[in-house]
């Protein structure tokens, strides 16, 4: 499907886009609340500054998309891939990432606050600066990500055996560069 075709369906309240290919779109800046996205393909997609706000995007595969600035409040993100996605200031709070693939995705200054972010693999990504307030993180290891600076207060870690340090001796960049 074409950008163009979504976007004007979307406008005419189509709301169901189920694994639809949007593989390396342009979709930046665009509003899309509310819209289903289940297993739909947008890996390598341009999502920056695009409301996503109450969409579903359970097992959508977004592997290095671009969402600096995206808008992603009460989304529904579960089983979700972003590994290397840029999340840069994306805005995620409230929102369902259950079970979802962050390995080396960038989250500096997201705000996660009140996320459910249960099942979460985090290997490698870069929280640090992110607002992880009232987050969810049962069964979440936090000690392979980068975590310099990100606000922890309020955090659920019931039945977790997390170890939380501000960096893995293993932890990987976002852009796949070793820190040291």
């Amino acid at each position: 499907m074409k950008v163009r075709e979504l976007f004007i369906r979307y406008l005419k309240n189509q709301r169901n886009f189920e694994e639809v290919n949007l593989h390396i779109a342009n979709l930046q800046g665009l509003k899309f609340q509310r819209i289903n996205l289940t297993r739909a393909d947008l890996s390598g997609s341009d999502l920056s500054e695009t409301d996503l706000s109450g969409a579903c995007l359970k097992q959508a595969n977004l592997t290095d998309a671009d969402l600096v600035k995206a808008n992603l409040v009460g989304a529904n993100l579960t089983e979700i891939n972003l590994i290397g996605a840029d999340l840069t200031s994306a805005n995620l709070s409230g929102a369902d990432l259950t079970g979802a693939d962050l390995r080396c995705a960038n989250l500096h200054n997201a705000n996660l606050s009140r996320a459910n972010l249960r099942e979460v693999h985090l290997d490698g990504a870069d929280l640090s600066g992110a607002n992880l307030s009232g987050a969810i993180l049962v069964n979440t290891d936090l000690s392979v990500a980068d975590t310099v600076g990100a606000k922890l207060d309020g955090i659920d870690q019931r039945s977790s055996s997390n170890i939380f340090s501000r960096r893995s001796p293993h932890w990987v960049s976002w852009s796949g560069q070793a820190k040291k």
